[in-house]
Order: structure tokens, then sequence, then C-alpha cells
């Protein structure tokens, strides 16, 4: 039986909108800092040297680990694994078109390849899966459009699709496997309950192994799957048992595996920091963890300095979708662990004492719920008023300039800084000021005192200054824009015909 043609409307929506998304991530390259450059000086041990130690590159970073004699990522290796893929494919390319792979010009090309390849493309793609996620919960796909842009351009989601930090792909497998599990309440066959579980059982357990912190997040998943599968019967139940565990398993085998090689045990890299930066996660609490502090969490919803809700005043709405998946009874479940996930991070990012998270945009050690929790603003905007719609879009509207503003200047924003959004990003914006960052996720020998290595944009790269720099962005954005709204009234048109 042929697919009805609303199914392919709606992958004829999804597929330009991830690329709009995609385009967006990779406009911005962010430079270097501790936390990319660890993970980056992996990915080029690996291509280069074809080991897993970091020696040739370990000065560019405080985040690394210290073991007989050596020096490794501190960092679950989740993404640099899902890099090596995209460096590996790089290396031969830029040869053909006269890049030598080995020149401090060919590292950073390489780095923002592999920024691209294993950041912004999980993050456009979890775009997407949201998109269905929305169509699937009921919601048109104005309401799942709403909520996928607004995830992807109107939260510090951007900030960390644009780096080479760990926190987008683990949003993207967590929100990968809710969808996942979700289709375990329709598929028919018991290849389909099996092969459904398993993919559960790999993006649950791919994020894990990106951000040891997914683990709690992976076990609710894993649950809603179970869920999903319980009411058609013990058949069904075990399968799903047997799918999600067969997936977690090949995950931490390869976790099990890394750890093992790199430090002789099934002990994360953190026991081994070599920085004096970070003397605390040997001091305080479980590598730095202790309780939830009630001031924190404050502070990372309202604070100016992280909070969420002043980064991206628009989330607002997505808790309280949320809230009307839990009311909505059919989907409780997924409702419910939606909320949990969410809950145990920003809970998670309380009890940690670097609760900031360095130098950061909003609330860093919560960001893999981001997707998550964007799963209520299609509902939200779904069950809105004409009049409560326009509220929805003001403040997506504020939300989208508040993260542009930040990631078009620098998405790493100083810890110690009260509100560095007014104090840092704003005047710098609109002074033109792009692309600040000047550190490299070069060695030291290799860049010298030249600051070329640093951040930029796309704009910049074909010759656009200041704000004129955004130029091409927003033209990609109108065009969008304007197509989507063409689309729309011919569907409004074809509507009315039918009737």
């Amino acid at each position: 039986m042929s697919r009805p043609p609303e199914h392919l409307s709606h992958w004829k929506t999804a597929l330009p909108l991830g690329a709009v998304l995609f385009f967006s991530f990779i406009y911005f390259y962010e430079g270097g800092g501790w936390n990319q450059n660890s993970r980056f000086d992996l990915v080029r041990a690996i291509v280069e040297q074809h080991t897993l130690r970091i020696d040739a590159y370990y000065q560019n970073t405080e985040d690394r680990a210290y073991v007989a004699g050596h020096y490794y990522c501190d960092k679950a290796p989740g993404l640099v694994f899902f890099s090596l893929p995209f460096a590996l494919a790089a290396r031969p390319a830029m040869r053909v078109v006269g890049v030598d792979p080995e020149s401090p010009r060919g590292a950073v090309v390489l780095s923002y390849v592999v920024s691209a390849g294993a950041s912004a493309l999980p993050a456009a793609l979890a775009g997407v899966c949201l998109f269905f996620l929305g169509l699937r919960l009921g919601c048109d796909a104005s309401g799942s459009a709403f909520g996928a842009v607004v995830m992807g351009v109107g939260t510090p989601l951007w900030a960390y699709a644009s780096l080479f930090w760990a926190h987008a792909l683990a949003g993207a497998c967590l929100i990968f496997a809710f969808a996942a599990a979700l289709k375990l309440r329709e598929v028919q066959g018991t290849s389909g309950d099996f092969l459904w579980a398993l993919s559960v059982g790999l993006a649950a357990g791919w994020a894990t192994v990106t951000e040891y912190p997914a683990a709690p997040a992976s076990a609710l998943l894993a649950f809603l799957a179970v869920s999903q599968a319980w009411p058609r019967g013990s058949s069904a139940r075990w399968r799903a048992v047997l799918g999600v565990g067969v997936g977690a398993t090949i995950c931490l085998i390869v976790l099990a595996i890394y750890l093992h090689a790199v430090f002789g045990s099934f002990t994360p890299g953190y026991r081994y920091l070599d920085s004096k930066q970070f003397t605390f996660m040997q001091k305080r609490g479980y590598l730095g963890l202790t309780y939830p502090h009630p001031d924190r969490l404050l502070k990372l919803l309202f604070g100016c300095s992280r909070g969420l809700f002043i980064a991206s005043p628009v989330m607002l709405a997505a808790a309280a979708g949320l809230r009307l998946l839990w009311k909505g009874r059919t989907y409780r479940a997924a409702a419910f662990v939606a909320a949990a996930i969410v809950a145990y991070y920003f809970l998670f990012n309380a009890s940690f004492y670097w609760w900031k998270s360095g130098l950061s945009f909003g609330p860093r050690y919560a960001g893999a719920s981001l997707p998550v929790l964007c799963i209520g603003l299609p509902l939200a905007w779904e069950r809105a008023t004409p009049a409560w719609r326009k509220v929805l879009m003001a403040l997506a509207v504020v939300s989208v300039a508040m993260a542009l503003i930040v990631v078009s200047t620098t998405s790493q924003l100083a810890m110690q800084d009260s509100c560095p959004i007014v104090h840092s990003s704003w005047p710098a914006f609109w002074s033109g000021q792009m692309a600040m960052n000047r550190v490299s996720m070069l060695t030291v020998t290799e860049t010298g005192s030249s600051p070329q290595y640093g951040a930029f944009n796309l704009g910049q790269l074909i010759g656009l200054t200041g704000l004129t720099s955004l130029i091409p962005l927003l033209v990609v954005w109108g065009v969008a824009g304007l197509t989507w709204g063409r689309r729309n009234r011919l569907s409004r048109s074809t509507a009315f015909r039918r009737e």
C-alpha cells in the first residue's frame, strides 16, 4: 500500500527545515577552548598518530587526564568516535583541493568538519525528529515546525551545535531514543518490535557513551520503550526488553573497551585529571557532585548568568506543553519520562560544584535535555488561542534574537559575569564584533602568535565584516520563511477548493 500524500508533504517540509537548521549551525565556527580542544586532540591523535594518547597536543587544554606518564582526553569518547568517519573522509578530500591536512590550516578545516558532522548534523536531525514527534502527538505541521525551529535557533542548543562539545550529540541521541520508543506503541510484527527497541538501546546507550551523566536519562528511555510495548502482551514486552538490552550492551562494550585501553580500569577519566583547575572534583562529593542546591536550581532557570528562561523565554511554553501532554492521558508515560529527564538534568546541574560550567551559554550541564524539553513546544502552539500564539511568537522572536546575538559574538560567556548577555554579548553585537573568540583548537606551536585560527563565520570568509557578515544567514532564513508561507497558502487554497 502506498503512503498517503500527507506523509510525502511532511517530508517536503522536514528535510528543508533540517537543512536550514544545519546551515545555521555550521554558519558559525566558535573556535577553541579547553572542552573542545580536549576532544579534538583525541581525534587528531587517532587519525594522525593512531594512538589514544594526546601527548603531542596536550598543551592546548587543561581538560586532560594524566596516567602512567601520558596524557589522555578526560571526556567520554562518544563524540570523538562519532566524528571519526568525518575526519577520515575530510583528510583525503583536503588533499584533493590543495590543503595539507598536517598544516595548521588543515587542522582548522578538520576541526570545522568534525564539529559540523558530529555536533551540527545530529542537532539538525534532532530538529527533523522533533517535527515528526509533534505530528505524532497530534499537532499540525505549523506547530511541529515551530517547535523544531525554536529548538534549533531559539535555545542554547544552537551554541552547543556549533561547538565540538558533546551536549548536542547527547541531546539528539535522547530524542531519537524517545521517538523510537513511541514507535513501539503501534509497530506490527515481531521484527519491528525488536528493531525499534534496538534503536532505543543504541541511541540511549550512545548518549551515555557521549556524556556519562546521560545514564539515568537513558534508563528512563528504556523504561518508556518497555511501557509502550507492555499493552501488547508478554511476547512484545520481552522483545522490547531484548532489543533495548542488546543496543545498550553494544554501547557499554564500546565504552568499557575504551576505558580499559586508556586507564586500565572502568573508571572515568575525570578521576585522573591533571589540571589544578579541577581539584574540587577530587575533594567535593563524587567528582564534584553533592546534592541539588535550591539556589543554584533557581539561577539555572531564572538567573541572568546561566538561566534557561532568560536565555530562551519561550521555553516556559515548552514546560507548559509537557503538562498538556500529561493531561491528554494518551501519552502520559511519555510525558512523565520527558519531564523526568528534564528534571534530572537540572537537578544534576544544581548538584555540581562548578554549576556555571565554565565559559558557557545557558545551563550547559543540562544542555542535553533541551531537545526533550522542546517536545512540549508543538503542543503549546497547538493548544494556544490566536492571542496566545502571538505571545508565543513574540517570545520565540526574542529567544532567537538572544541566541543569534550570543552565537555570532561568542558562545563561551564568562563565568564571573553576573549577566554576560547584557554586559558583553549585547554591546559586542551592536558594535559589530563578530566571532570574538581568538582561542584556537591547535597547539601553541602550531598557532604561534597568530590570531587567525580562532572563531569565524561564513560571511567573514567571503569578505563581509561586522553585522553585514550575517547577511547570507539572514537571506537563507528569509527565503525559507517565504517558501514556507507560500506552501501554506497553496495548501489552504487546495483544501478550500476540495471543500
